[in-house]
Order: structure tokens, then C-alpha cells, then sequence
């Protein structure tokens, strides 16, 4: 058995649970913070057989698309500024980042 544990933008969360649900896939979904962008994002722990990862993973890839963005970068509030850009900067945002972690037990109740 496997965990896999999906970090995804909340614009993106909605599509993906919905996909996961239309194939039969549970998941657990938390509220999670980006470190970078500071945005919202959903973390979904989906624990899936051995055999079932590569559909999740396909059903994560399909609906968590890849996009640019303008962001406007946080000021520094200590140490030197020397490497701080004052205006808007395009980044890549969305997709997922995924993580596929092997399960010793897994229990109901």
C-alpha cells in the first residue's frame, strides 16, 4: 500500500477532487500554506494498492495544470536587501508537488 500525498493550489483543488472521486479514489484533504508564494493550497493524503499509483498519479497530473503568474515580492525585513527586485515578477504556479510514501500497516475502524 501506498500513501500519496499531493500538494496542489487551491485554484486547482476542486477539479482534482472531484476527478478522484469520479474514480473511486478517498482522500483526505487539509488546508496548507505555500512557503514562496504564501498562497493557499490543498494537501491530499490518498492512500491507495501498489497498483493503483500511476492512474492517481495521472488523475493528479491531468487536473493540476501549470501556469504563470505576476507576483509582487515581499520586502525583506532583515539582513541585506542587495538581491531584493522591487516590482512584479512572473512566476510558474499550480501543478502539484507529489510525494509517494510506502505504508507498513494500514488500519480501519
Amino acid at each position: 500500500m501506498k500513501m500519496v500525498v499531493a500538494v496542489v493550489q487551491d485554484q486547482d483543488s476542486q477539479r482534482l477532487s472531484n476527478a478522484l472521486i469520479r474514480e473511486n479514489f478517498r482522500a483526505t484533504k487539509l488546508a496548507s500554506t505555500g512557503g514562496f508564494l504564501r498562497s493557499g493550497n490543498t494537501t491530499f493524503l490518498i492512500g491507495v494498492e501498489d497498483t493503483d499509483v500511476e492512474r492517481v498519479l495521472k488523475i493528479i497530473q491531468e487536473s493540476c495544470e501549470s501556469r504563470e503568474q505576476m507576483i509582487a515580492p515581499v520586502a525583506p525585513l532583515g539582513g541585506t536587501a542587495t538581491s531584493y527586485v522591487p516590482y512584479p515578477v512572473e512566476v510558474q504556479v499550480g501543478g502539484a508537488t507529489v510525494f509517494v510514501l510506502n505504508i507498513e500497516q494500514f488500519k480501519h475502524f
